[in-house]
């Protein structure tokens, strides 16, 4: 456990970053595991199918985000407060309302899924793979949630390398029992998906042991598993927001994987080929950006402002230098990186691939700026603007990606979403020079 309201700002957020980082590295081998195994053992078709049903699973994992995030702030708040007593109450009522909730979502999902591969017009060929795989995730999505939840009840106390550790555990399982299913047992996409949802299982059961012979002050007893509708209501109106927020994010995916399907096996292999190892590429980013929301609601309930905007600064300055080199790794190299997805057999998907990594690297330091300020803003509680933001770029992005797939096949995805990051950052940025100024006025911070 750690409270970042006392020492080194810039310090205290990359080491607590650097954990998360790696837990976003593993989270991504979930699916990247998928995607490599299935691809080598059970060919394009199979990877194809995997990489089509994941934007729907993205929405569905990101509902169990949200909760878990919108939670995340408020626990921190309270811990950086010295509330013990709410801490716990928001962790019962998180626990209680949030499987309440996913247990209907999934029935609701389990029904719908077939539907909805087919408005992204799915190729025949791969529609039923595509299906199996996603009803076996479904399944499992209260799992997904309770590992997502007990980590971020970590994470608030200021223990990130504790849920690291048991992601670790669990990605190794994952791909043991990928290679296992797919290879030896020929279950194909089914063997990929019972793979995960096990080691998710796994997860939550280290979790919860760790939990209770680790750390008291996040032990809780039955008699305490009661829902506090005060806070329950806070809670939902941070976690909707975020849990809308990423639902319209890959809803957008699912709207431009159906601009990446009509053209061709091919693309889509190499579209999601290519959004796999942006996924692990745009990790650091995102993980800074979960450092500074964590570290701005500790600070927050300890009053503490001028950490607050020192923290911005800190965490801005390392995001862009990471994205400047990671830009010119990634063009110097993509070819070569492809080949990890993709069998070296595969010409034109690795050179479609190549294409989109290309284009999409001269847009990664927008993502730095787009990254610390959605941390910084959700760290503050202010949940409205990060979904403002969102509900800006995505459309840009969807509607370039039809125009611009026509004329540049996957590459014009990559400039969509580049256009759509640079419309989101001059938003956030004018929002946050109307709070710094503010800040300023009211509490004479030097910032």
């Amino acid at each position: 456990m750690k409270k970042m309201t006392e020492g080194n700002v810039a310090k205290n957020i990359f080491f607590f970053a650097i954990p998360i980082f790696l837990g976003n590295i593993f989270q991504q081998m979930y699916n990247a595991a998928d995607a490599v195994i299935v691809g080598k053992f059970s060919g394009k078709e199979a990877l194809a199918a995997v990489g089509t049903a994941g934007p729907i699973m993205n929405i569905l994992i990101f509902f169990v985000i949200g909760f878990s995030l919108g939670s995340a702030i408020l626990m921190a708040e309270f811990y950086g407060s010295g509330d013990i007593e709410k801490l716990k109450k928001e962790i019962a009522t998180t626990i209680k309302a949030g499987i309440i909730f996913i247990c209907l979502l999934s029935i609701i999902a389990l029904f719908s899924a077939k539907y909805i591969l087919i408005l992204m017009k799915t190729p025949p060929e791969i529609m039923k793979m595509a299906e199996d795989y996603l009803q076996i995730i479904i399944a499992g999505l209260v799992f997904s949630f309770l590992y997502n939840i007990l980590s971020a009840e970590m994470r608030a106390i200021g223990d990130s390398k504790t849920p690291l550790i048991i992601l670790i555990i669990s990605v190794i399982l994952n791909i043991g029992l990928d290679i296992y299913f797919i290879k030896e047992l020929k279950l194909g996409v089914k063997g990929a998906a019972y793979a995960t949802v096990i080691s998710q299982i796994a997860a939550v059961i280290i979790s919860i042991l760790d939990i209770y012979y680790k750390m008291p002050v996040l032990r809780l007893k039955v008699r305490e598993f009661t829902i506090d509708l005060i806070l329950l209501k806070k809670t939902m109106s941070y976690s909707l927001s975020y849990a809308i927020q990423q639902t319209v994010i890959f809803t957008g995916a699912v709207f431009v994987q159906g601009a990446v399907n009509p053209l061709g096996i091919d693309s889509i292999a190499a579209f999601n080929s290519g959004c796999r190892i942006d996924g692990f590429i745009l990790t650091p980013g995102d993980s800074m950006g979960a450092a500074l929301t964590t570290f701005i609601s500790q600070n927050r309930g300890a009053g503490k402002n001028e950490r607050i905007f020192q923290g911005f600064k800190s965490a801005l300055t390392m995001s862009l230098l990471y994205c400047v080199i990671t830009a010119i790794f990634i063009f110097i190299f993509s070819e070569s990186i492809m080949k990890i997805f993709i069998d070296s057999s595969e010409i034109k998907t690795i050179f479609l691939g190549k294409m989109y990594l290309r284009t999409i690297a001269f847009f990664y330091i927008l993502t730095a700026i787009c990254n610390t300020l959605q941390g910084f803003f959700r760290g503050l509680g202010r949940m409205d603007v990060t979904l403002a933001a969102t509900f800006i770029q995505i459309p840009i992005r969807i509607i370039l990606s039809y125009i611009l797939t026509r004329y540049m096949g996957i590459s014009g995805v990559a400039v969509g979403m580049g256009i759509g990051w640079i419309f989101m950052a001059v938003y956030e940025t004018y929002l946050y020079m109307g709070y710094r100024s503010k800040r300023r006025e009211i509490n004479g911070v030097h910032i």
